[in-house]
């Protein structure tokens, strides 16, 4: 039996995890500002009523059919605007990708990505990136696995990130001075010609006084003890017997694809969960400390929703209206196939498809 092994393996994990100093929070990158954790870093967040709406953007993407030298994809990205749980208004872009290998250049493959809308839809292709900017060489370190070439599926799903910061952009015309406009995940930016789309929102955002900013379902820092660094401040939290709603500074990054002040928060009192989150930096500096109360206490009361609470639930709807379903993933890829029998070139394709769908056709053996 297993079973002694993993009491062993636990007893030799326990103290390596619960016996340690909780440290500093350790975040690398240039022109960063690390702040010592204490409890003095802790600001409850008092509510009160606001005016101020949110926008909420996320998007989704499935891969119908790859091989190692293309990927065809459906995407989904979703915006909507909020007044504290009620839903004012929402927008859904869905369009297929291909992203696909080309010759060889300079001695490196290359990668192109192109997009295609359901014909009813095509006023909205000014919300998709520009396919130039999809150009990529295999070899382009923002987009390699360490030192191996990058897989062309990671490649293809860069078109979706992209058409988020577009429909975020777009979003923004539907916001007032003073609104919220919340993305999902941090406001870094990744990948070659990433930056520019990141600027302009960031540009129209200020330019508007939109206050932008960014929360992640999970993070991965730590601390200098190599704890987690949300578990750590969650124990700080706990010693010093802080239960109610909260935001926690700890840096301040000054880098041009990463201008923002990075806070830990926690929503509701009734819940353990809390998150990593981000505000434009130049647009936070200059608010005074009754309106940085005002956007918190905004966003909490957006995440009082049973399902998960202490998550705001724009964002929860966000997530759903953009994801892709491998159950719809299935009626697509028929789709997909069906068009590339009529096409006379589905023998072709195939020969590259089998290259990647072994583990595929096991997974069905051994169901």
């Amino acid at each position: 039996m297993i079973i002694p092994g993993a009491r062993k393996l636990i007893d030799r994990l326990i103290p390596e995890v619960i016996d340690r100093d909780i440290g500093d929070p350790h975040i690398q990158g240039e022109d960063i500002e690390v702040f010592s954790s204490k409890k003095e870093n802790f600001r409850l967040i008092n509510k009160i009523e606001s005016p101020r709406d949110i926008g909420f953007v996320d998007g989704g993407n499935l891969e119908l059919i790859g091989a190692p030298n293309f990927s065809i994809q459906l995407n989904r990205v979703y915006s909507a605007k909020w007044h504290n749980d009620k839903r004012i208004s929402s927008k859904r872009l869905e369009f297929f990708s291909a992203t696909y290998s080309t010759s060889l250049m300079d001695n490196q493959i290359q990668y192109k990505t192109i997009f295609e809308l359901d014909p009813n839809q095509t006023e909205l292709r000014e919300l998709l990136p520009k396919e130039k900017d999809l150009s990529f060489s295999a070899n382009d370190r923002t987009i390699m696995s360490g030192n191996q070439i990058a897989d062309i599926s990671r490649v293809s799903s860069i078109g979706r990130r992209f058409a988020e910061w577009t429909n975020a952009n777009d979003l923004i015309d539907v916001l007032n001075e003073n609104d919220i406009l919340m993305i999902d995940g941090t406001l870094q930016t990744n990948f070659t010609n990433e930056s520019t789309y990141l600027t302009n929102l960031r540009k129209k955002a200020r330019n508007k006084g939109v206050i932008l900013c960014g929360l992640s379902k999970t993070s991965s820092l730590q601390t200098t003890t190599g704890l987690s660094l949300l578990g750590s401040i969650d124990r700080l939290a706990e010693e010093n017997n802080i239960k109610r709603e909260w935001y926690y500074p700890f840096a301040i990054s000054r880098s041009t694809d990463h201008d923002v002040m990075i806070f830990i928060i926690k929503l509701s009192r009734n819940t353990d969960r809390i998150f990593r989150f981000e505000v434009d930096r130049k647009t936070f500096e200059e608010l005074k400390d009754l309106q940085i109360n005002e956007i918190f206490s905004t966003i909490m009361r957006n995440s009082n929703d049973l399902s998960f609470i202490g998550y705001p639930y724009g964002l929860i709807d966000a997530d759903n209206m953009a994801r892709v379903s491998y159950d719809e993933s299935d009626e697509y890829k028929g789709i997909i196939t069906s068009i590339l029998s009529q096409s006379g070139a589905s023998k072709e394709f195939l020969r590259h498809i089998q290259a990647k769908d072994a583990h595929d056709i096991l997974n069905m053996i051994l169901k």
